[in-house]
C-alpha cells in the first residue's frame, strides 16, 4: 500500500516540476524584451543618467553579461537541449498558423541576439583599442 502512495507522489512531483520549466521557458519565449537597449534606455531615462553615465553602465551590463556566457558555455547544450524539447511540445500545442508565428518570433529573436552580440564585441574592440 506505502509504495503505490510513494510512486503517484514521485510522478506529481515530477510534472509540477516539468510544469515549472515549460513554463519558464514559455515565459522567456513569449515576454522577452524585444530588445535588452531598448529597456537599457528606459532605465537610464528614468534615473536621469549623464551620457557618461550611460556608456559606464553600458561597459558594466555588456561585461556581465560576457561573464555569464562564460559561465554557460559548459552547460548550453544541456540547455540547448532542454529547449529544442519544449518547441517540440510546443509545436504539438499550436496550430499551423500558430507554430508558423512562433518560429518567426524565434528567428527575430536569433536576430536580435546575434545584432547585440555583435554590438557588445564591436564595444570590446573600441575599449581595447582605447586602452594603453
Amino acid at each position: 500500500m506505502q509504495r503505490p502512495k510513494q510512486q503517484a507522489l514521485m510522478f506529481l512531483l515530477g510534472a509540477v516540476l516539468v510544469g515549472g520549466v515549460l513554463g519558464f521557458s514559455a515565459e522567456r519565449v513569449f515576454h522577452a524584451p524585444v530588445r535588452p537597449q531598448i529597456g537599457r534606455e528606459a532605465m537610464y531615462d528614468d534615473l536621469g543618467l549623464t551620457p557618461g553615465q550611460r556608456v559606464a553602465m553600458d561597459s558594466v551590463l555588456d561585461a556581465r553579461q560576457e561573464q555569464i556566457q562564460t559561465l554557460l558555455r559548459p552547460i548550453q547544450p544541456q540547455l540547448d537541449s532542454v529547449k529544442a524539447n519544449a518547441r517540440a511540445q510546443f509545436r504539438r500545442i499550436f496550430t499551423p498558423g500558430q507554430w508558423d508565428k512562433f518560429q518567426q518570433r524565434v528567428k527575430e529573436d536569433d536576430s536580435r541576439r546575434q545584432a547585440d552580440s555583435t554590438r557588445r564585441e564591436q564595444a570590446r574592440k573600441t575599449k581595447e583599442q582605447k586602452s594603453p
